[in-house]
């Protein structure tokens, strides 16, 4: 056979593996943040959903940053955004190797840890969140509050339920004062 044919019939060939590539690095951003590179809900929730399936121990967190505009409005977006990244920085180390953290949106942040007992805890998460966040040379002031759900605690352990018990954990949280978790 002609090598020009042979090259003829490779350039298709080529042409659609250089558009796969492309299409599966656009899946793959469009399922993490821009900002603080975590997981997207879409992302999350369908790695969560395995998890937490696979998973009897696992634990399931809300996080919502609290009084974050007010930060936004006195200090500019670019400090809310060093706000966020140091959250997503901090809720990812928390983690560690054990779980999977994701921005939901906005100020809303969550994750799925697998082995609850492998991470320092909720009080040390909850500290970690509120560290002030250095941002050229204010130290901005940080609070969240914290909700969540070990799966044992749901009669079906679904991600939807899951994610509703701590989201009913965190507002119970935001009633009695911030800078908490509820136990």
């Amino acid at each position: 056979m002609d090598a020009s044919i042979m090259a003829a019939a490779g350039l298709p060939a080529i042409g659609w593996a250089l558009h796969s590539g492309l299409l599966l690095r656009r899946l793959a951003t469009a399922r993490r943040d821009p900002l603080t590179g975590l997981h997207t809900r879409a992302g999350w929730t369908t790695r969560s959903e395995h998890l937490l399936a696979k998973h009897p121990g696992a634990l399931v967190l809300l996080i919502d940053l609290d009084d974050f505009k007010a930060v936004n409005d006195t200090h500019g977006h670019a400090a809310g955004d060093a706000v966020l990244t140091a959250t997503a920085d901090r809720l990812t180390a928390w983690c560690g190797r054990h779980g999977i953290a994701a921005r939901l949106g906005g100020d809303e942040f969550a994750a799925i840890v697998t082995s609850p007992g492998r991470t320092p805890g909720l009080a040390a998460l909850r500290a970690a969140l509120g560290g002030p966040v250095d941002h050229h040379g204010h130290a901005l002031p940080v609070s969240a509050s914290v909700g969540h759900c070990h799966r044992t605690d749901l009669p079906v352990p679904t991600l939807t339920d899951a994610l509703s018990a701590a989201d009913a954990s965190m507002y119970r949280v935001k009633g009695h004062g911030r800078r908490n978790t509820h136990r």
